[in-house]
């Protein structure tokens, strides 16, 4: 998935055409302004599909090379993912798949570690939760980037799409669909919304 990376390519021609589309179900035809801006139905926008906590990385979950153990960064990513995926479908999730991990960066112990979780995709009862694991240096402001993790999660029931409102969500929206996607192994999720 690296490799298909939306930020080494460009969206595809049929993902260009996509994000169009999603756009154009946005505007408000009566207004003829590119600016107002209409929530579909059985849609949500995508800011409102997110989730964050920050953690102190404690000595207890360091690995022998007195950096924190990758497993206790997947099991907060894992955890806020379902939350999120709970939160947001109103119903209680299923971990159907957790995608390929890479760890970035290191995670020193004593750092502070904020984790962003995003509704990426929706596709029928099927949700693709994107992390985003970050060290935040209190003094500067400034984050770095540690890890993003990928999660398929389902539920019993369909849920509502969610809707990007900028570039920087509609490539969000393009990537969760390409883990769909990848997992599944079907044409039939990459040609539809």
């Amino acid at each position: 998935m690296e490799r298909e990376s939306l930020i080494k390519l460009p969206p595809s021609e049929d993902e260009r055409q996509l994000i169009h589309k999603v756009f154009l179900k946005t505007i408000d035809p009566a207004a003829v302004s590119f600016k107002s801006r209409l929530l579909p139905p059985n849609t949500v926008w995508m800011e409102n599909a997110k989730l964050k906590n920050m953690f102190i990385c404690h000595p207890q979950n360091r690995n022998m090379y007195n950096k924190i153990f990758g497993g206790f960064l997947m099991r907060v990513a894992c955890e806020l993912a379902w939350a999120n995926a709970y939160v947001f479908s109103k119903c209680m999730p299923r971990m159907l798949h957790i995608d390929d991990i890479l760890f970035r960066k290191p995670v020193e112990v004593g750092s502070l570690l904020y984790l962003a979780s995003q509704v990426a995709y929706v596709y029928g009862n099927r949700m693709v939760v994107r992390v985003s694991a970050e060290v935040v240096n209190a003094e500067s402001g400034k984050h770095d980037l540690t890890n993003n993790f990928y999660f398929i999660l389902e539920v019993d029931r369909e849920v509502p799409k969610v809707m990007p409102k900028s570039y920087e969500e509609a490539m969000i929206f393009l990537d969760g669909r390409r883990h769909l996607a990848e997992p599944e192994g079907t044409a039939e999720i990459t040609s539809k919304l």
